[in-house]
Order: C-alpha cells, then structure tokens, then sequence
C-alpha cells in the first residue's frame, strides 16, 4: 500500500514538475532541484538497494543499471548542446516501481496459494483427560490420547475413530472436493475438516508427525529448491551485469574518440549510453523466471500434487517412461469378490456359506468374502470351525461340513474342483465332499487407472511399466485392462529395483523416468528414478520420504496432471525467456545506433518486465 501511495504522490508532482517547467523560464539547475522532488520520492529505496549492494561487495544487480541511467539522465542536461532528460529520469524510476509492484502483487499470489495450507493445521486440540475434555496445544498431545474433534472443526492431528460417524472434507489436503465418509477404524488425516458427527479419535501420530505438518514441511522445503532455469538465471544475471556496465561505458567513451570534435560527440553518446544501461536491465528475466516456478508449485498445491522444490519440475517436464508399482497404486491394495461361480447352488447361497464359515478369520481374503455378505443368518449354526494349514478353513454350518479354501483342500476332502480363467484368488467351496463352486477374490483397480494411463499416452509418455510383487497371471490382467505397455511381476524389492536400472538405461537422450509407488517397499526403487512419485494419502512414510513428488489422494491420474503442471511452468518460462531477450536485444542495437529513444528503453526493460510477470502469473492456475 505505501509503494502505491508513492506511486500516485509521483505521477501527480511528475505531472506538476513538468507543468511548472514548460510554464515559467528557468535554469537547468532549477529544473532539476524540481524533479529531483518526485525522482527522490520514487527512488529511495532503489538508490539505497544500490549502495548496499555496493557496500557488500556484489554491486551490479538491475538497482545499481537503473541508478546509472537515471542519474546520467539527470546530469546529461548540463552538457553543453544536449536537452535535458529530466522526466524521462523520474519516468524510467517510476516505471521500474511500478513493474516492481506487479512482481510483488504475482509472488503475493504465489505465497498464498501456497501459505493457505499453514491454516489447515489446528494450534489447539480438544483431549479427553479425566473425565472431561479440555483445550490444549496440539503440540501437547500425546500418541493414544482422545480427542474429540466436532462438526466444522478441523482434524488437529492424524488418529482411528474409537466412536462416531461423520464425513471428512479433504479438499485442503487433496484438492478434492468431495467428501469421505468415515466411521468406527476409520483413519483421519490432520487438515481435513470435520463435515457432520462428532467423532472420538485415538491419536497416532505426534503433532510434528502428522500429515498437514508434514504437508507444510515440505512446501517449505520446496520453495527453497532452485530450479536449472533458476539457478542459470541467477548466473546469468551476476555475469552479465558486469558486461553491460562495460559494454555501456565503451558506448559513451570510444565513439567519440573517432569524431572530429570529441567534446561535441560525447554528450550525444552518453546519451545513448544511458539508453543502453536502462535497455539492459535483466529485471524481466531475473524477476519473472523465479516467479514462474514458484506459481508453478502454488499451482500444484491447489491441486493436491505437492512437488518438494522446482529443480523437479525441470525432470517432470522431460518424462517419457512412467513405471508404475500395483498393489495400492494402481489398485486399491484391498481384496474383493469380483466373480461367483456356484455348483448345484445360488450365487447368494454360495457366498453365504464361505463368509460364514470364514466368519472370525482376519485374513484378507475372509474379510472380503464376510464383505460380500454381510447379513446376518439367525437361524445359521456355525460350530466345529478349524483353521487348516495351508489349505483353508472348514466348519460345520447347519449340521454339513464346509470346506472353504485352496485346491489342495478340495483334494483333500474328495471334491472334484473347477478350474478357472478369471485373475485372482481362487476360493473353492466343498459341502460334505461335493463341490459346491468357488468364489473369485482379487485386488480392486482403481476408478481412475485407466483414465490414468490413457492420459499418460494423450500426454506424449512413450512408455508406461508395471513392476509388482504380485503372481504374473493377476498382473498381466490389470496391465490388459489399464493399457499398461510392460509388465514384470512376482518382484521382490531387490528384483524392482535392478529392473528400474534396466528400464532407465532404455530412455531415450533427454527422456526421464518417473516411478509411481506407495508402499515401503518401493522407497529405494523411488530414490532411484528421475523423479520419484508417491501416493501420499495412504502411502508409506518411507515412500513419501523418498519421493520428490506427493499425490495428496491417490488418485493415479493425477501424475499426467503433475507433469501437465511442469510442462506449462517450464513452457511459461521458456516464452519469458526468449521473449524479454529478443526485445532486449532489439532496443540495444537501436540503442547503440542512436535510434532508441529513452520511452523505448523504459519499454524494453520495465514494459517488458510487467508483461512477462503477467505471464508468469498463468503458472499459477489450476489444470
């Protein structure tokens, strides 16, 4: 708000300096303590910028070029047959401010769409004690105590619900919008917002620990990263300064040496000098290029992709190969009954015989059969029940002994069983030694898997690979159904880890391979990629640790939307780039031939600036 209000004060006695000049007759001296008004207000803090830069050592940054120049264009009017320059001085300074005010108004933008995310974790927490719940600090609360989090409120810290039910808004985390419903054994995340019921959560991560410290530790650490564009722009920028003080000082001195009258020469070429150093400027450059990656990881954030620093922006954007892991990242990591295949029985009756007779198992596979049928017989007996070995459970269920279990129980008791073509666990059923069907029971792919993949190809992905642990008949399904290019399974951590070699030494010159993972056991095989991408909703801490880029929800489409992202930052800052060189270069060579007239330079490095700030500040939209 102050810069503005100079700004205003500025224009307003640049306008009133101009006025009182043109009106009444005065020496050059008095023109200038005039102007020197408006230019001092507008400048201050440039000329200071200047002189500490020169104090500390590291003098030629753009402060120290727009000092030179406004300065020369003050002064050059007391050379003999030169006009003054008094309101091009004040002009090319006010103009600097203002594009300094755009850059500040962009990377405003960008630090809030990325600080909003410190209000998604609570300073305080509501922890049962004693009987009665009290307020205290998050930072207080301990593994395994209770909070109580009501409807409106946000989750303070990562917890299982022991009581309640209630619907969880995660569009801070996720950039989601619709909401989970959650329950008894549910997880909550820290960051959501509580919609509905109140709900009890015992707590199982410190506060320091939990998912929206975590977010915000790494948009911190992010923001610290540069880039390859970055840091050559910061290269650029202290070499290249340098140059162009010389290169201005040899403008102004050495042409004069070869006209007839030097003294008469001189003025006209520390005019276009001046021209020359304000031309030159790397503001544009040095400003919009940082602000784009920054817009970029803003962006990002908004849309539940967190990159840990822009330096992987510049491999997200040269992907080519995406390997993928399966159990949890292209499949939800959870058995389900996908296929019934009854014998001499209903689909219903078939299922209601191996959920009941798996009816106290904790194995997956028998939670996901008592899933399937989840009513409740009251007039179903189920005693004798006896876990064998290796083949499977069996039980008495109405006076008939069931067998529920592998093919090797089914020979066991004299059942003749059916082979089938479906991928997945084949659970076969046995009543009284004749066979009663099996029941087909695999891991569920993930809604958005194939969309996933398809996007990848849309996107220009040459190649996309599957690496799993799982048997090959069920990988080479999922693979079939999604689209998946390669698949190698029955990997072991070690096996995914030499294939991920092979695989990166088959990308092409300039390609990077990213690989997408939740588990523990993918974090070497993560570390090792170009670009390691984690699903951070559910997945492990060692995986998110590992990755340099955290999918907030799990959802496999959003790694084409991540390089989407990248692609449009690096693009941004390749059109800024080249566009702020090209003008730059133009107005130099007319500059440096006395055809650039100072309005052109103001262009050429302030105009030029506001434009590409304006572009970079794309980078900040949602995809």
């Amino acid at each position: 708000m102050k810069k503005i209000v100079r700004i205003i004060l500025t224009a307003v006695l640049l306008v009133l300096a101009v006025w009182l000049t043109r009106s009444v007759e005065m020496p050059v001296w008095q023109q200038l303590l005039v102007f020197l008004v408006p230019y001092l207000l507008i400048s201050y803090d440039v000329l200071a910028e200047a002189v500490e830069g020169i104090l500390e050592g590291e003098p030629f940054n753009e402060d120290l070029l727009m000092c030179i120049a406004t300065v020369g264009a003050l002064l050059i009017g007391f050379l003999p047959g030169v006009e003054t320059e008094f309101p091009e001085a004040v002009f090319v300074m006010l103009f600097f401010q203002i594009g300094e005010l755009f850059e500040h108004y962009a990377e405003h933008r960008s630090r809030d769409s990325i600080s909003h995310l410190m209000e998604i974790r609570p300073d305080s927490a509501r922890v049962e004690r004693g009987g009665d719940t009290v307020e205290v600090k998050s930072e207080e609360v301990a593994v395994g105590d209770i909070i109580v989090i009501a409807p409106g409120e946000r989750v303070p810290l990562d917890g299982v619900v022991i009581a309640g039910s209630s619907s969880l808004n995660t569009v801070a985390l996720t950039g989601e919008s619709v909401p989970r419903a959650v329950a008894v054994d549910d997880e909550v995340l820290s960051g959501c917002v509580n919609v509905s019921g109140v709900l009890r959560v015992r707590v199982t991560k410190e506060f320091g620990e939990s998912t929206a410290s975590r977010v915000i530790q790494l948009v911190e650490d992010a923001s610290e990263r540069k880039s390859r564009s970055e840091t050559f722009i910061a290269r650029f920028a202290r070499v290249y300064t340098p140059i162009v003080v010389v290169a201005a000082l040899l403008v102004a001195l050495v042409p004069p040496l070869f006209c007839a009258s030097w003294t008469a020469a001189f003025p006209v070429w520390l005019e276009r000098a001046l021209t020359f150093l304000v031309v030159s400027c790397p503001c544009a450059l040095v400003m919009s290029v940082p602000l784009t990656f920054f817009g970029g990881l803003g962006g990002a954030s908004r849309s539940g992709i967190l990159v840990k620093g822009s330096n992987f922006m510049d491999v997200l954007s040269r992907v080519g190969t995406v390997v993928f892991d399966k159990t949890g990242t292209l499949t939800h990591g959870e058995f389900e009954v996908t296929a019934v295949h009854p014998d001499e029985y209903t689909e219903r009756q078939l299922l209601h015989l191996a959920a009941h007779v798996e009816h106290f198992s904790t194995h997956p596979i028998a939670i996901s059969l008592r899933n399937a049928f989840a009513e409740e017989c009251a007039d179903c007996q189920v005693e004798d029940i006896e876990e064998v070995a290796g083949q499977g459970v069996r039980a008495r269920v109405n006076g008939d002994l069931v067998c529920v279990g592998n093919a090797k129980m089914m020979e066991a008791v004299g059942a003749e069983w059916k082979p089938c073509s479906h991928a997945g666990t084949i659970v076969h059923v046995a009543v009284n030694g004749r066979y009663a069907g099996h029941v087909v029971v695999a891991d569920r792919v993930k809604a958005d898997a194939a969309a996933a993949i398809a996007a990848l190809r849309e996107a220009g992905v040459d190649r996309t690979v599957m690496l799993t642990g799982d048997q090959e008949t069920v990988a080479t399904q999922v693979a079939q159904q999604l689209g998946i290019d390669e698949c190698h399974a029955s990997l072991l951590p070690a096996d995914k880890l030499e294939r991920m070699e092979q695989v990166m030494a088959g990308r092409g010159d300039g390609k990077a391979v990213a690989f997408v993972g939740d588990g523990i056991n993918d974090a070497p095989v993560l570390a090792r990629a170009d670009v390691g991408i984690a699903m951070g909703a559910l997945g492990s801490d060692a995986a998110i640790e590992a990755a340099d880029v955290v999918l907030m929800d799990d959802q496999p489409s959003k790694v084409a939307k991540a390089i989407a992202i990248a692609r449009r930052t690096l693009r941004i800052a390749r059109q800024n780039t080249v566009f702020a060189i090209a003008v730059k270069v133009l107005v130099l060579l007319l500059a440096a031939v006395g055809l650039a007239t100072m309005w052109m330079a103001v262009f050429a490095d302030v105009g030029v600036m506001v434009l590409c700030v304006l572009n970079a500040m794309r980078a900040l939209k949602k995809i």
